[in-house]
């Protein structure tokens, strides 16, 4: 049985399907006005995990990842740009789906926009205003009242009272409360509007996430979530407006993911540690960055450095050599290995200790290979499989091993061919030609493991 930490309480809890066999889930997606950043790669990354290894354990998982395609960043960015909104929101849509297909990110059930949805924005605003939770101010904002919510700062565990006094009511003279905010933006000039009740504006930043969700997973809905840069106020505000929209339970699971540091300290571009994505995908490969995300528990924070990012390819090409040696089916060790992978997995989705797994069974391969080549190469396969399960050793073993994101298609063919040729010599037993492409090769980063009468290679 799965268990996970409910954001909600702080308490790790047996996870019960409001349907039995079926898991209706909801992340918070992307603002896209610019590239995505490391911490995006490791919120998608812990989810998309874990939404694999639900469907692994046999449910059915609807999984729905909205994109926030109408922001005060996004129009601030396009006037930057001299873009169109919407030409920008589609480029950097494009590129943060190159960026994921390059993490091994499997895309959402269901990938929802705010502006294909403001019809059941404006229907949730008006409910809102109907059942006493929101007003109209003179300005024609929609706010929402916060001291009508139930609850409020449970999620998060605010003071709300401390937070009341501390508020600079200055910022908006038309609040009734300094913690209330906005579910409709009256339009200003030049800015995206949409007609409604209240007039031309668009929906603020929170209403979006709560009327999407309850559209494609129903007003009550297992698990939520997200960053926790998102508790507060972005979830926080969820709840209120969805528990005074409607009756009942919202959210049965709230999850968050941990913060990335870079060298011990927040990422921030004043601090000129801000790394983009595709920065990094520029120089390691995308599977490398997934098994760096996976060595940390998804709700603590997580600390990137070269060292550590060097030491996870060091740990992948450790596994993918192990799986060159798969074949047939997996072990008749196969269920034991499996019951310890989900043990770990079961106990909210601890992918450090799952990955410690699979290096003990690769550990025990290599053991095994002389005196029991077959059973080795059963284990393998058991190993490739588990793998597969956290979205790794999903490549061909020699596709990885003999990669480098420095290289190109020409150098790749050059050393294929180099190898080649120091086969063929050794084979014609012209030693000095051999160790000569030896020495050449290895000052490319190319280590060699001649082995059963064939050459092996790997990137070292």
């Amino acid at each position: 049985m799965i268990k996970l930490t409910n954001t909600w309480g702080g308490q790790k809890q047996l996870l019960v399907p409001i349907r039995p066999g079926h898991i209706g889930m909801y992340v918070c997606g992307v603002t896209v006005y610019d590239l995505c950043h490391l911490g995006h790669g490791r919120t998608f990354v812990a989810f998309d995990t874990i939404v694999r290894y639900l469907r692994f354990s046999g449910y059915n998982v609807k999984y729905v990842r909205n994109i926030t395609d109408i922001d005060d960043k996004i129009i601030s960015r396009a006037r930057e740009t001299g873009e169109i909104w919407q030409m920008l929101v589609a480029r950097m849509t494009h590129e943060m789906h190159q960026d994921f297909a390059a993490l091994n990110i499997l895309p959402p059930d269901v990938e929802p926009k705010p502006t294909e949805h403001i019809q059941q924005i404006i229907a949730m605003i008006e409910r809102l205003i109907q059942r006493g939770h929101a007003y109209i101010t003179r300005e024609h904002d929609v706010m929402f009242s916060t001291e009508t919510a139930r609850d409020y700062g449970k999620l998060s565990g605010q003071n709300i009272v401390n937070l009341r006094s501390g508020a600079r009511v200055s910022v908006n003279t038309e609040k009734n409360n300094p913690l209330d905010f906005v579910l409709w933006k009256a339009a200003k000039a030049g800015e995206p509007c949409w007609d409604s009740p209240w007039g031309a504006g668009r929906p603020g930043w929170h209403i979006e996430c709560s009327a999407m969700n309850s559209y494609h997973l129903g007003t009550h809905f297992d698990i939520h979530g997200g960053g926790s840069d998102l508790i507060f106020p972005h979830h926080e505000n969820e709840i209120a407006q969805s528990t005074s929209a409607h009756d009942g339970p919202y959210v049965n699971y709230w999850m968050h993911t941990g913060m990335v540091t870079v060298e011990q300290e927040k990422m921030s571009k004043s601090l000129n540690n801000f790394l983009t994505l595709r920065d990094m995908l520029q120089q390691y490969d995308g599977e490398v960055l997934r098994l760096f995300y996976m060595t940390g528990h998804y709700r603590k924070p997580l600390n990137f450095s070269r060292d550590n990012v060097d030491a996870a390819r060091s740990s992948l090409t450790r596994l993918y050599s192990v799986c060159r040696l798969a074949c047939g089916s997996p072990s008749a060790q196969h269920e034991q290995w499996q019951a310890r992978f989900q043990q770990a997995m079961n106990d909210d989705f601890n992918t450090p200790k799952a990955l410690a797994v699979l290096f003990d069974l690769a550990r025990l391969i290599n053991q095994t290979l002389v005196s029991d080549p077959d059973g080795a190469a059963a284990l393998a396969a058991t190993l490739k499989q588990l793998g597969n399960v956290l979205g790794l050793l999903c490549r061909e073993p020699e596709e990885w091993l003999q990669s480098n994101p420095l290289w190109d298609q020409s150098q790749l063919n050059t050393i294929a061919a180099r190898v080649k040729e120091r086969e063929e010599a050794r084979q014609n037993h012209e030693w000095a030609r051999a160790d000569a492409l030896r020495l050449w090769l290895e000052e490319q980063g190319v280590e060699l493991e001649d082995k059963g009468g064939k050459t092996h290679w790997k990137v070292r």
